[in-house]
């Protein structure tokens, strides 16, 4: 299969990276996202797990990957996907302003700088999948990243598409 990519990118900021995705390492997981993109949303930073953001999308799998190419310590660049029930996000103590009871919401996350740990004080350790990796424009997207966590991540969208 030739390598396929996708573009990453911070809407409102105009800065972007592209991702080649890893489909000999997660092929049901890229195959998931693959098939669902465009997808874009409200962007929120994961400062607990370091250097981390992120947007939260209702299911889109027909069933949901497995764990593939696991990881709880993220290098920068890496792209991961997350899947919670609603009863582990849907809790006042996250700040979201939105219901997130629903029965499955998928977390599609950039890493983008090192030191990262994938650690929840509630649950324990939360193992995303590596589905993609940055190839192009990391540094322009650190930047951003680093801006939004400093300014705010109010009206940012996160959005993945084809590239």
């Amino acid at each position: 299969m030739a390598d396929r990519f996708i573009e990453v990118s911070l809407t409102k900021r105009g800065v972007h990276c592209t991702a080649r995705l890893l489909d000999d390492r997660a092929p049901l997981t890229c195959r998931a996202v693959w098939d669902a993109l465009p997808l874009g949303g409200d962007v929120y930073h994961a400062k607990y797990a370091r250097n981390e953001i992120y947007a939260l999308f209702p299911a889109f799998a027909d069933r949901e990957p497995p764990l593939e190419n696991p990881t709880v310590t993220p290098i920068p660049g890496d792209l991961c996907y997350f899947t919670f029930s609603g009863t582990e996000l849907g809790t006042a103590a996250y700040g979201y302003d939105r219901d997130l009871s629903r029965p499955v919401t998928v977390d599609l996350a950039l890493f983008y700088e090192r030191n990262n740990l994938l650690l929840n004080g509630d649950t324990g350790w939360v193992p995303g999948i590596v589905w993609g990796q940055v190839v192009e424009g990391l540094d322009r997207m650190t930047d951003a990243c680093q801006d939004l966590w400093r300014a705010g991540a109010l009206g940012e969208t996160l959005s993945f598409r084809r590239a």
